[in-house]
């Protein structure tokens, strides 16, 4: 299994964004998803995501290199849960 650790941006309401939150994977051209809250906007960002990645795999397309750098191989069964810190 792979962990990637894929920077976002996260925007707040503004005309601009239909006035929903609005995160995106610079990384991963298209990838965005809105939410009511910035919680909502990353759950959902996680699951685009997701399924981003999945698409690349699935037609053999190989993932952009800025998203291959941040792969970890894991052991599944290892990982409770993980924080990232930004300092």
């Amino acid at each position: 299994m792979k962990l990637y650790r894929l920077p976002f941006v996260l925007r707040s309401p503004s005309e601009d964004t239909e006035d929903k939150y609005l995160a995106e994977i610079p990384a991963l051209p298209g990838c965005r998803a809105w939410g009511n809250t910035a919680a909502e906007a990353l759950e959902n960002l996680q699951s685009v995501a997701t399924a981003f990645i999945a698409s690349y795999q699935e037609h053999g397309d190989p993932l952009p290199n800025e998203v291959l750098g941040t792969a970890l191989d894991i052991d599944a069964s290892q990982v409770v849960s993980e924080v990232v810190v930004a300092a």
